[in-house]
């Protein structure tokens, strides 16, 4: 769920590139060879060669790298690290390359590395030397440049071609300097791009080749099982770039300036003898500095910094000065987001002690230790950051959320009424002023039913316009145990409030304990320290619940690419898995990462539940197949942790999305469902960037039975979030999942539908999703047939668990027969208001 402070649910990390904002790029293209199709290098950063053999060779194995890998994780048993997502999602690993012949290269590759962090501050992705054998310590003073420099040993450059582990390598030369970004260079998906070898005339002739000394740009998909040497790359592999993209030295000579578009500045072949090159020279002049006088460079630097970059350029700070105390709340935002919150609080305690004067700082060192647990000091600080008035309303706003944490409800909304206060448009302190207000309002109605014949539940309970997927869910999980799924027979315990003793007590005295479902696995949406995943329930407490424990659809929920510190969340856990009567997890993968964090003894108590959602329709009757659909396809897309998703091919995407929402457009019409307010971005930047708008569906301004509603008549959803694609599924309408996180890839594994989903990251997304989406609208009798029949098989896994279950519980079988069909009466929120809201063009 989205929570009502923003601030708590860390994007991307703060110095990360953002793909979809860079600035249009100079470097062009050239023109094609004769006879093939023009190839374009877009201003997004799209490689476009439509005809080209490079763009027309075997399939894009982005999607088998999805299939393959989901239905491994599922299938066998792994040994592979938990963080350790083995591209489940087909996003691109990427790597720069250079080829250092012998020691007296070393100077130049430095200069190379400076450039490279100084021309484009905002990148960082591994940088593999290849060298003829040379001692590792020979590669220290790099190292210190650079924190993702990989030395290996190599036969010659022409190794570039071969380089494991990475789909794309970019490959420079010592010889080289970059002046400018190179979002264009790493926006390329076909073939080999480099700028041709110059023909007769002297200009490039894709006909020549590719010279020995260049840059090259290579999709090691296409080269084939012998990759070929440089000078050997055919013509039809090559994609031609503009000079610009590699601009030799050489040719500046009387003098000349280097152009201000130059990209890679290459100085093969020039003299040693500087005489009329010294604009050429000044230019790279510029990197040879050292080490103090490099990092002060960086740090100068305006605009967005890679983090790992900036983390290696700054620590450690000079014992002999005082570090800028804005860098220090910089580097300690980068351990917030990264869950390294102890990191953070050690730099800020020591630069904030005897300062009450750094609002901003107390502000990041209060959240710190929010996450932490440790309240007492975060609202201390949190306190002194509310005497700015520029801070105020934020700091508040985390105040609001503390109190609310500790179930201090009054506390809570009085925070929120004084963020108001100082700014009455802050978004925060309202969406907390409301919350704990109607908690005020309703307090603790007396239930029906006796505490013992009720039902605890703990997940995440969204509210306002947070995700309708997790509106939907809880809901979707109590009713797999009772018929009334309202307050009367559940009491409710949001996971991220404190169990404290008094909470301890209420859930004992409940029937039983679900804890369940979604992604409560994740460690960075809400992190505390007592548990490090989503409840916030220390050990001794946890390990002190005597009502029966039942663990029911839980995802584990870590992105392609992200890593944390697991140490806590795996003792926690395995204090869960100890006290669980009942232990299911919503697919197969998160079954196999959980296991790898377990000691033996308890892995087999590890089980598969699918998420209720997916078996909607065996759970509510009213869900049963319509008389008639609305002839439309729902598009939905995520933008939480964007970095993770998309890196760099969310141009890319877009532009693929476009061609296929214009392909699909002529069998149905195609509108957009945003789960919460912030996937209407794909909507904004599709208009913006393609000229391309939809009507909105706004589903978090919809009730439960409206979002299943409009999922059960549309003919087809195309999604990016979980619950875009199992909500539907579960309502009975055939589903292609747009596969940027890996739980989506591992549902479709679950079900044996893995071409059910195609990549973000897929070089023909665009021809590839329209192909699906056309083939389920031409046949859609047999599409939603083949729906039900996957259902099956995940009503079967969760009727058998609701058995085992049941003996847990004491609770009636409320589904008798399990080959009579859903007879249990509709569930229905304890709210059950219709906020039905018309859609809107967001024109």
């Amino acid at each position: 769920m989205t929570h009502p402070d923003p601030s708590t649910t860390p994007g991307p990390a703060p110095a990360a590139r953002t793909e979809s904002t860079n600035a249009p790029s100079t470097v062009a293209a050239s023109a094609p060879a004769a006879g093939s199709a023009p190839a374009t290098v877009t201003a997004s950063g799209t490689a476009a060669a439509s005809g080209t053999p490079a763009a027309t060779m075997a399939a894009d194995s982005a999607t088998a790298t999805v299939t393959a890998s989901a239905t491994a994780t599922a299938s066998a048993t792994t040994t592979a690290s938990a963080d350790d997502r083995r591209a489940v999602t087909g996003k691109r690993r990427i790597a720069f390359a250079v080829h250092v012949a012998g020691a007296g290269e070393l100077p130049g590759l430095r200069t190379l590395l400076r450039s490279l962090a100084l021309s484009d501050p905002a990148l960082c992705e591994d940088v593999v030397v290849l060298h003829p054998g040379l001692p590792d310590a020979a590669f220290d003073t790099a190292r210190r440049l650079h924190p993702r420099l990989i030395p290996r040993t190599a036969g010659g450059r022409d190794d570039v071609f071969r380089l494991d582990g990475y789909d794309t390598v970019v490959a420079l030369t010592p010889a080289m300097v970059v002046l400018g970004r190179l979002d264009v260079l790493l926006g390329l998906r076909t073939g080999v791009a480099a700028v041709p070898r110059p023909g007769p005339d002297g200009l490039p002739d894709p006909r020549g080749g590719v010279p020995d000394d260049g840059l090259l740009v290579i999709q090691r998909q296409d080269l084939g099982p012998v990759p070929p040497a440089a000078k050997d790359v055919p013509e039809g592999l090559l994609v031609p770039l503009d000079s610009r993209a590699d601009f030799r030295a050489r040719r500046l000579h009387d003098d000349l300036p280097v152009p201000e578009d130059v990209v890679v500045l290459n100085f093969a072949g020039v003299p040693a003898i500087r005489t009329g090159l010294a604009p050429a020279h000044a230019a790279r002049d510029r990197f040879d500095l050292d080490d103090e006088a490099f990092r002060a460079a960086f740090l100068a630097l305006p605009g967005a910094k890679h983090p790992d970059l900036l983390l290696h350029l700054a620590l450690p700070f000079p014992d002999r000065s005082r570090p800028p105390i804005d860098l220090v709340r910089q580097l300690a935002e980068i351990h917030r987001g990264r869950g390294h919150h102890d990191r953070a609080v050690a730099l800020l305690s020591e630069a904030v002690a005897g300062r009450p004067d750094l609002p901003r700082c107390h502000e990041t060192l209060g959240v710190c230790l929010m996450a932490l647990s440790r309240y007492d000091e975060a609202e201390t600080h949190l306190l002194l950051a509310t005497a700015s008035p520029d801070f105020a309303p934020r700091a508040f706003g985390q105040l609001a959320r503390l109190a609310w944490l500790l179930g201090r409800a009054e506390d809570a909304r009085g925070y929120a009424l004084a963020g108001l206060e100082a700014d009455p448009t802050d978004a925060n302190c309202r969406a907390w002023y409301a919350r704990t207000s109607a908690m005020g309002i309703t307090g603790r109605s007396s239930a029906a039913a006796p505490p013992g014949e009720q039902l605890a539940h703990v997940a995440l309970f969204a509210d306002g316009e947070e995700n309708a997927g997790d509106k939907v869910l809880p809901e979707a999980v109590r009713s797999c145990f009772t018929a009334d799924t309202g307050p009367d027979r559940w009491h409710q315990q949001h996971a991220h409030l404190l169990v404290d003793e008094a909470a301890l007590e209420r859930l004992n005295a409940r029937r039983a304990v679900v804890v369940g479902g979604g992604g409560l696995f994740l460690p960075d949406t809400a992190p505390n320290g007592n548990s490090g995943w989503q409840w916030n329930i220390p050990d001794d407490v946890l390990a002190r619940i005597t009502a029966p424990l039942a663990v029911f659809a839980v995802g584990y929920n870590v992105f392609d690419g992200q890593r944390y510190r697991r140490e806590r969340f795996a003792a926690s856990l395995r204090v869960l898995v100890e006290r669980s009567a009942f232990f299911g997890l919503r697919n197969h993968g998160s079954v196999a990462r959980v296991r790898e964090l377990l000691p033996e003894s308890l892995r087999e108590k590890v089980r598969y539940q699918p998420c209720p959602t997916t078996v909607a329709r065996h759970l509510d009757p009213r869900l049963a197949e319509p008389a008639a659909r609305e002839d439309t396809v729902l598009v939905n897309c995520a933008y939480d942790r964007a970095g993770l998703r998309f890196g760099h091919d969310y141009g890319h995407f877009l532009a693929e999305m476009a061609a296929a929402i214009r392909a699909v457009s002529a069998s149905a019409e195609v509108r957009y469902a945003a789960h919460m307010p912030a996937d209407e971005r794909f909507v904004d930047d599709l208009r913006r960037e393609h000229g391309l708008a939809l009507p909105v569906e706004p589903l978090y301004l919809l009730s439960n039975d409206a979002i299943r509603d409009l999922y059960r008549r549309t003919r087809l959803v195309i999604g990016m979030r979980g619950h875009a694609g199992m909500i539907p599924f579960g309502c009975g309408t055939p589903v292609i999942s747009l596969v940027s996180h890996p739980k989506l890839a591992y549902f479709l594994a679950d079900i044996d539908r893995p071409d059910w989903g195609v990549s973000v990251h897929e070089r023909a997304l665009g021809d590839r999703l329209a192909e699906r989406a056309r083939a389920v609208l031409d046949d859609h009798t047999a599409a939603v047939a083949d729906v039900h029949d996957r259902q099956r098989l995940l009503w079967s896994a969760t009727r058998d668990n609701l058995a085992r279950l049941r003996e847990l519980t004491g609770l009636p079988d409320p589904f008798g027969d399990p080959d009579a069909g859903p007879v249990v009466p509709s569930p229905r929120s304890a709210a059950d208001r219709d906020h039905a809201a018309r859609p809107r063009d967001r024109a």
